[in-house]
């Protein structure tokens, strides 16, 4: 099949782990067994952004000196842009994911914007680069999403069958986006768009390369497990007191699980702004091909 494409250090990290498979396809228990391990580190590379982002949240959270002459805030702002020039320079990020990265920041800022005049949730802390009530860095959690799916479709080689009319797609995304501002005044409409999602892409699969062989995943599982992942993510972000919910002022504890359902709605819009930059493309190999 054909070679997906990489970044110079990502060619240099297969080759070196070629050494590793050539032994572990010696036996099946152990060639299962890297294909394992080559998913979890192709996932991680793939949360390269965003988890660099999430270790600068709790690290500044337990260890920022309460006299710094900057705050927390804006020190994050700086070093959000320092890890995505970083990215840049290293070659760990392609131009192409840069700019999904870049439209992700202006559409989550936006929503920040709206949602925390609403209330919905707070920054606690003060800061000076921010407009409005929400601080710059705000837009790069929104980025990371946009950045691992940019990167995930193009690290495992994901193809798809079943995918709905590109049209179809902008409409549900457009709906969720405005549902997110106008279930405060309108009734909340998410019901349906779960459903709607259900119908447009429950008969879709998704084929990835873990390995070698390709391996298949519905659409909506796929989603689902992102979406559980993020909200984990979100946990973390808020016992950093990145931000907070309002029902998380008198002390943290763990987001409702009711937010995985706006995370995953979430996830819907992520989908279709990267196929604005990076169109879907059909799979044409079988499952099981080598």
């Amino acid at each position: 099949m054909t070679e997906p494409r990489r970044l110079p250090l990502e060619t240099w990290g297969r080759h070196w782990l070629g050494r590793l498979q050539h032994w572990a396809d010696r036996r099946a228990w152990s060639r299962y067994g890297f294909e394992f391990l080559m998913f979890g580190i192709k996932q991680g590379w793939a949360c390269l952004f965003g988890g660099a982002m999430l270790a600068l949240l709790l690290a500044t959270h337990l260890w920022w000196p309460d006299a710094a002459p900057v705050s927390r805030y804006d020190f994050l702002v700086v070093g959000a842009l320092f890890i995505q020039a970083a990215m840049l320079a290293l070659k760990l990020e392609s131009w192409e994911e840069a700019r999904v990265i870049f439209v992700f920041h202006v559409v989550g800022t936006i929503m920040e914007l709206f949602k925390t005049q609403a209330g919905s949730w707070i920054y606690p802390e003060d800061s000076v680069l921010r407009i409005g009530m929400v601080p710059l860095f705000s837009g790069f959690m929104y980025a990371a999403v946009g950045s691992y799916i940019a990167r995930i479709q193009r690290i495992f080689d994901i193809r798809f069958r079943h995918y709905p009319p590109l049209w179809t797609t902008w409409a549900l995304a457009a709906a969720i986006y405005v549902n997110f501002f106008a279930h405060h005044w309108l009734p909340d409409i998410r019901l349906g768009l779960f459903a709607a999602t259900a119908v447009l892409f429950g008969r879709g699969w998704f084929y990835f390369t873990p390995d070698r062989t390709r391996r298949r995943m519905p659409f909506l599982l796929g989603f689902f497990l992102v979406a559980v992942f993020i909200w984990l993510a979100e946990n973390l972000g808020t016992y950093a007191n990145a931000w907070i919910y309002p029902s998380q002022s008198g002390g943290w504890h763990p987001v409702s699980l009711a937010k995985l359902g706006s995370w995953f709605l979430l996830m819907m819009i992520s989908v279709v702004l990267v196929s604005l930059v990076r169109r879907p493309e059909e799979e044409s190999r079988p499952a099981t091909a080598d």
